[in-house]
């Protein structure tokens, strides 16, 4: 059975462009779509005191589910589509949805956000949580820039996503820009200490072109692109995402606490970058150390 690319919806603007996100990714790669509302009751009434006859919490969900459904068939009418209406906390639904999906897409704020905050608490709380593709998009529409960018710095959860990167590219026919920004050690500024800066800046080079070639080799239809940057990987990252389709990054990277689901870098991103951000975590039996 094939597995679909599942969004989550309310109805909230961040969820319609989500939905249209999906959609078009699953058209891409020949995936099923399956749109999923939950009905969280917590916020209404006690579970054990349901409200009887006729329920508008599941009346209003059927109507979002309905009105997604039908906008995806307008603009796609070959994708196999389905919907699901289930009852539960939203990040406690869609973990469990996602272990039966390929990715999972969600808006960056939901009716309950405030107005003047980036990522709502459903997306926060799911990045880095899921263990598969996870893919926040924010309502503002842009103009296709053809480009994707990826974060790499040499982890297993960079190797991943970059593999998810690459296949984006591929399905898109667009380009991709690998970024591996680079910092130098602290003793580095220390004076009496002899550091070849240049020698560094080659080394971190060599290593990203090494792991490029690997993955050119594998997707030899993809025009990649590889930069070394010194700097601070957030504002290189967010900077670049201002003219791409995606951003690509791996849930944590060297650095990270071996606690930690998700990375610094990571969630800065998810904070800031305008662009669609994809948050993607290896295989299980590989989980190392932060993008």
């Amino acid at each position: 059975m094939t597995k679909p690319v599942i969004v989550a919806t309310d109805g909230s603007s961040a969820a319609v462009a989500a939905v249209e996100w999906a959609a078009g990714d699953a058209a891409r790669k020949g995936l099923p779509l399956r749109i999923v509302h939950a009905v969280d009751r917590s916020p209404f009434e006690p579970a054990r005191h349901p409200v009887p006859g006729d329920d508008q919490l599941l009346w209003a969900g059927r109507r979002v589910l309905e009105e997604a459904a039908r906008t995806v068939r307008e603009t796609h009418p070959a994708l196999r589509v389905d919907t699901v209406l289930l009852e539960g906390r939203p990040v406690t639904v869609l973990r469990r949805e996602a272990a039966g999906g390929v990715e999972l897409v969600v808006g960056s704020r939901g009716h309950g956000g405030f107005a003047g905050m980036l990522l709502g608490s459903v997306s926060t709380h799911l990045a880095g949580q899921v263990p598969v593709p996870f893919v926040v998009v924010r309502p503002e529409v842009s103009a296709p820039h053809e480009l994707i960018v990826a974060g790499a710095d040499g982890s297993a959860e960079a190797e991943a996503a970059l593999t998810y990167a690459f296949e984006e590219a591929w399905s898109r026919g667009c380009r991709l820009l690998v970024l591996y920004a680079w910092q130098l050690p602290v003793h580095a500024y220390a004076p009496e200490i002899s550091y070849g800066i240049d020698e560094v800046r080659r080394a971190q080079e060599e290593h990203v072109a090494a792991v490029l070639a690997t993955y050119r080799r594998s997707y030899p239809d993809v025009d990649a692109e590889m930069r070394s940057v010194c700097a601070h990987p957030v504002p290189v990252l967010v900077d670049a995402g201002e003219k791409a389709d995606l951003l690509v990054v791996g849930s944590r990277g060297h650095g990270a606490l071996g606690s930690a689901v998700l990375g610094s870098v990571s969630r800065a991103l998810l904070h800031h970058a305008r662009c669609p951000v994809a948050v993607v975590r290896p295989p299980a039996a590989e989980k190392t150390e932060e993008w």
